[in-house]
């Protein structure tokens, strides 16, 4: 799972690091680069139109196999595209196909984690699965913002890619799961579609999809940090090595504890602790001063809770699902949840070149916490009523959990 998620977040940590620091210094304001950005990972959102391709036809190995090419691809075309803001619309739509094509490469690795992995250790799963998408957002931002500004762009997209395809050998080692066609694609899709109202009719699955489109704990600042680095005084080197590199470890470090937290202490305590975590977090990040070391210190403690967060929500996701139409269920749901990010991108590139970066990780923080009381009472109410199950069964019925 570690190695398998890694093409997308390279191609992610392209479009969220490298990309807005090389923006702003060839003349794009804030606000324009983070809707670019936007943009892109808004690619996220829609990644319910094409789950029910990848469950209706072929293996998962073949998905996995196109999308990475197809991944590849679009990364080495946004390097021959020039950084000039009469650019902005086509780089706004080569930068979202590209994300388009890296989702491709994620439906698979989710129907390989329902299928295969057993309940009691998909914390853990869930925790290696984040610890890989962070990490090598952290390569694709870092090592390609330095290849782009020691060398040239299409070198970083030329070495971003053989890094990716060398990743994804790791596949080799799994056995597929092929698509097995018994009924008609009427019927298949007629099945589907009963399966999901089934899912959707459960109080925890409802619960949960508003749980997950609020604003707690996005980790949105990491589309940020190289774009409003000048704030802290902060040179390219430092916020090559910082929202890299760096970053993009101490995240895995999180993901990783995530994943233990979350088997350990269970998914709600998970979810809405590092909510509170990285509110807490945030707001210190704002109120300390604004210097270089600060920059450091702050980006890496935001990653280490961005981790945290990422595992339990992959983990909550995983939780509701259970193990039928797994793509489908898991693109819908994780494309609510990623509405919030690009909500919350464009909110703060906003805040930041309306208030400055002080007021926007403030609003961040405040609306996190604000959130994370509103869903405890909640929570704690649906308990009361025995609405909140022990796990959730593949034919989306549910044990009560009476504690």
């Amino acid at each position: 799972m570690f190695f398998l998620i890694m093409p997308m977040g390279i191609s992610q940590g392209f479009v969220t690091v490298a990309l807005p620091f090389l923006l702003t210094r060839n003349g794009f304001p804030v606000a324009l680069t983070a809707g670019i950005v936007a943009i892109g990972i808004s690619a996220n959102l829609w990644r319910f139109v094409w789950g029910p391709i990848v469950d209706l036809s072929l293996s998962l190995h073949k998905w996995y196999w196109l999308g990475l090419l197809a991944c590849v691809a679009s990364l080495l075309i946004l390097s021959f595209i020039p950084f000039t803001l009469k650019d902005a619309p086509l780089l706004s739509a080569v930068v979202f196909v590209s994300q388009v094509t890296a989702t491709f490469t994620v439906l698979p690795v989710n129907g390989f984690m329902a299928k295969r992995i057993k309940e009691n250790r998909k914390g853990r799963a869930s925790g290696w699965y984040q610890a890989g998408s962070l990490a090598s957002t952290g390569l694709g931002g870092g090592a390609g913002l330095w290849l782009a500004t020691h060398y040239n762009l299409k070198l970083a997209s030329i070495v971003l890619g053989i890094a990716s395809l060398l990743f994804a050998m790791v596949i080799l080692l799994i056995k597929d799961i092929p698509h097995v066609k018994e009924q008609t694609l009427a019927q298949e899709i007629k099945g589907m579609g009963k399966d999901m109202l089934s899912m959707i009719k459960l109080p925890v699955a409802l619960f949960v999809m508003i749980l997950i489109v609020m604003p707690i704990g996005t980790g949105a600042m990491a589309n940020l940090w190289s774009a409003v680095a000048k704030d802290w005084n902060t040179d390219a080197d430092t916020v090559v090595l910082v929202t890299g590199l760096l970053c993009g470890g101490v995240s895995a470090i999180g993901c990783l504890a995530g994943g233990v937290i979350t088997d350990r202490w269970g998914v709600w305590n998970a979810y809405l602790g590092s909510g509170v975590v990285c509110a807490l977090v945030t707001i210190l990040i704002a109120v300390f001063p604004y210097y270089p070391a600060t920059y450091i210190v702050g980006v890496l403690a935001y990653g280490l809770c961005t981790g945290l967060m990422y595992t339990a929500f992959t983990a909550i996701i995983f939780f509701v699902i259970g193990k039928k139409n797994v793509a489908t269920k898991y693109s819908l749901m994780s494309s609510l949840g990623n509405l919030p990010v690009v909500y919350m991108t464009t909110f703060n590139g906003w805040t930041h070149d309306m208030f400055g970066s002080r007021y926007m990780l403030s609003a961040e923080a405040i609306a996190g916490l604000i959130f994370v009381i509103i869903f405890f009472l909640i929570l704690k109410r649906m308990r009361k009523n025995n609405l909140i199950p022990v796990v959730v069964e593949s034919n989306n019925q549910f044990v009560a959990d009476k504690n």
